[in-house]
């Protein structure tokens, strides 16, 4: 019969809290950075053929190798260099080059799914190439990029656990710790997933609450 052991986690419950308020200033960072290198590369990629080549590499090999690997390379790798930052730099940068990777093409998808006429006929009322993204092209993307922006954050989230290796004391790594001084791993690691389900969860609810916002704004409209 299965013997769980409540006092385990309420032992553990402040080194819990300080884990998951780790993982949120990681996450609150990296996707800061991924939204921003997103943007710029995205919207880059959308404006013209030679930029889109320009920035090709970058989103290929943020894709197209491990995040894992990319961690090492910028914590480990880099010093070797001269370039050196702590473990919290090195996770946000490499989380938010990973991500930036990833939400380019989310945004490039969505501006690309807006019908282009509506940019020749705002050239056509005087706009420029700005104003016209600004007022014509991107409140009409943005409803369409909201559902894979917000999953691109649940899984940044999600890989927040693997900073583990860069010794930030994250919610992943404190379960790591108190396994070590416990030995109890079914308990600790239910309740680290059961963490993660719960910050993930609410960004589910909250994507689904943006969907049917601007849905009905836009059958007002």
């Amino acid at each position: 019969m299965l013997d769980f052991k409540f006092e385990i986690l309420k032992t553990a419950y402040p080194m819990l809290c300080q884990g998951v308020w780790a993982t949120a200033k990681v996450v609150f960072f990296s996707f800061i950075l991924a939204m921003l290198f997103g943007l710029i590369v995205g919207v880059a990629r959308y404006r013209s053929r030679s930029l889109y080549l320009l920035f090709s590499p970058y989103v290929e090999f943020f894709r197209g190798t491990p995040l894992l690997i990319q961690l090492f390379f910028i914590y480990y790798g880099l010093p070797t260099i001269g370039i050196s930052m702590d473990s919290f730099t090195a996770a946000c940068l490499g989380l938010g080059l990973n991500g930036g990777a990833y939400i380019s093409e989310i945004i490039r998808g969505s501006l690309l799914s807006v019908d282009q006429d509506q940019l020749e006929a705002s050239y056509a009322l005087g706009l420029t190439w700005f104003q016209s993204m600004v007022y014509v092209i991107f409140p009409q993307a943005f409803t369409v990029a909201i559902p894979p922006l917000v999953n691109s954050f649940s899984s940044l989230l999600k890989d927040t656990s693997l900073v583990s290796v860069l010794a930030i004391t994250e919610l992943t790594r404190v379960g790591q710790l108190i396994y070590t001084r416990t030995f109890r791993a079914f308990e600790i690691y239910l309740a680290i997933g059961m963490l993660y389900f719960m910050m993930t969860f609410v960004m589910t609810l909250l994507s689904k609450y943006l969907e049917k916002k601007y849905k009905v704004q836009g059958r007002i409209s």
